[in-house]
């Protein structure tokens, strides 16, 4: 009689082959932040925690060393340039999915392209990729429009997926975040990296487990945990509490009132840096009129000295005293110091003036202010909605009466991205630590691909579009150096934005777990270790 395993025999093998691959040290590692993640999908929605729970699960040809920050292979082993508009990668040998299937050219192609497909939000990480090409199956060339100096810095977040899993679970394009249609892709995930999902129920839990056919085992990572749980936590009170009691292992974002009493208690730690994320103000400088504003026929938010007057009403010294209890660097520049293009000068604030800014807005025609829409997360940034709640102070002593509302991340970006807010808030992290990143996104006139793809407020600039478009393709440094800091200073003396500060963040976390603080904000979970 033909041999037919029951269940219980094949889980029993299951688990056995999952013991070998895992040490006998083996750990859960449970985690949480206010949000949750938007999605699953690779290509959907570029947001900072998101793609770092990604890392977990899906690869990219290259990636960031977590200690140097120096770009180094993954699924790629090697590259070379072919010409100045054409680089060919090697892949590893021997990747699997974690369904068994291989890795090969195919996957990477489709991938890059998914990428650059219309309902991608990934085009800023394709900015200057014309096509891939496979060359045979283990190797890849990129065509590229012109030279790109940042190429592999953007290769970081372009993960890739299974060709023939998008195929066959219809999940070819990426969701549309602008709408409310769910694909395969959106829910579940499939990649290479050295966790897979076991299970996501959106706003509750996300768990993670060991991938047994990640070709990381083999070379020994620091990790010893198997099994990953993630649980938003809106309430800051709630996370430390969490943290307090045992039932979490660390807290990506604990409220600034809070460190005082964590880094007292000898059960915890609290590892703390500059992100190279930098919170900002963007502004509808496009309608003609603006949807809720007692000013009819005009946008006053297109005159640059009401842009000028909000900006120099907001104490910004205060915030970072009060609100954010000192986690928080105030800048007048759209970058933060690591990244490339930042200087001194771009760094300066305009100064808090109070009266300047009632003389600027009577200059404009708006002696007694006006009312206007002010949109802001409530779960993304740190102390993102008190924030927002101060400056709504401060702009009323100087007559402007911002009308604050304020959501939860996973319906304030896709909203703000119709366009649908005033005033709002965003925080921008530079994962190629480039201001090309943040000056084509958030500076540059929408356009195609990744030009204003975060422009919301469609700000444009004839001399900014020029300066963006040459820092694209430019590879003199110095040359190159000087065009992303002359878009800095640019948006800086038209107030296309109002720079707060940067986020000085703090993760508080059990003594017993190691982990690598990254100025990104992201776990490597490749290092994650739980003693």
């Amino acid at each position: 009689m033909k041999y037919k395993p029951t269940l219980l025999a094949l889980a029993v093998v299951a688990a056995s082959v999952f013991a070998l691959a895992t040490p006998a040290d083996a750990k859960t590692f449970r985690w949480t932040s206010a949000s949750d993640i938007p999605t699953l999908d690779i290509h959907s929605q570029n947001n900072a925690l998101g793609n770092g729970v990604h890392a977990a699960v899906y690869e990219a040809l290259v990636y960031y060393n977590s200690r140097t920050f120096r770009v180094e292979p993954q699924l790629a082993t090697a590259w070379r340039d072919v010409s100045p508009t054409q680089m060919r990668f090697t892949l590893r040998q021997g990747v699997k999915f974690s369904d068994g299937s291989a890795l090969t050219a195919d996957d990477v192609v489709f991938s890059i392209m998914r990428a650059k497909a219309r309902t991608s939000n990934y085009a800023i990480f394709t900015q200057g990729i014309d096509r891939a090409v496979k060359v045979d199956n283990n190797t890849v060339d990129l065509i590229l429009t012109g030279p790109n100096p940042v190429l592999l810095n953007q290769l970081t977040e372009l993960r890739v997926m299974s060709k023939a899993w998008a195929e066959k679970n219809n999940s070819v394009e990426p969701k549309d975040i602008r709408t409310q249609e769910e694909s395969f892709a959106h829910r579940n995930a499939m990649g290479s990296g050295p966790f897979m999902v076991r299970s996501w129920q959106p706003d509750q839990r996300l768990t993670m487990v060991r991938n047994p056919n990640w070709w990381g085992w083999a070379l020994n990572p620091e990790t010893n945990v198997t099994e990953i749980i993630y649980s938003p936590i809106r309430s800051e009170a709630t996370r430390v509490a969490a943290l307090l009691s045992g039932e979490v292992d660390m807290v990506l974002d604990p409220s600034p009132q809070d460190l005082g009493r964590l880094r007292n208690n000898a059960n915890l730690k609290v590892i703390d840096g500059v992100e190279n994320r930098t919170i900002f103000l963007g502004m509808d400088q496009h309608r003609d009129e603006l949807v809720g504003s007692n000013v009819k026929g005009k946008n006053p938010l297109k005159d640059v000295r009401v842009r000028r007057a909000l900006y120099q009403a907001i104490d910004i010294q205060t915030i970072n005293r009060v609100t954010m209890r000192g986690l928080s660097q105030p800048t007048g520049a759209l970058v933060a110091p690591m990244v490339a293009g930042w200087t001194e000068r771009v760094h300066d604030r305009l100064p808090f003036d109070q009266d300047l800014s009632r003389r600027l807005l009577t200059e404009a025609g708006y002696p007694q202010g006006f009312e206007v829409d002010f949109a802001c997360p409530n779960n993304r940034y740190i102390n993102d909605e008190e924030i927002c709640q101060a400056i709504t102070a401060m702009w009323a002593r100087v007559g402007v009466r911002a009308k604050l509302r304020t959501l939860p991340l996973v319906t304030y970006f896709p909203m703000i991205q119709r366009y649908e807010a005033s005033i709002y808030m965003l925080g921008w992290g530079v994962p190629t630590f480039d201001a090309l990143y943040s000056l084509q996104s958030l500076t540059r006139s929408v356009g195609t691909g990744a030009d204003g793809n975060y422009n919301v407020g469609r700000y444009s600039n004839q001399r900014m579009d020029y300066v963006v478009d040459r820092a694209k393709v430019e590879t003199d440094g110095p040359v190159r150096n000087r065009l992303l800091t002359e878009g800095l200073q640019l948006q800086n003396d038209t107030v296309a934005h109002i720079p707060l500060h940067n986020q000085i963040i703090p993760w508080a976390l059990k003594k017993s777990v190691d982990v690598v603080h990254r100025a990104d904000n992201r776990i490597d979970w490749r290092l994650v270790k739980v003693n």
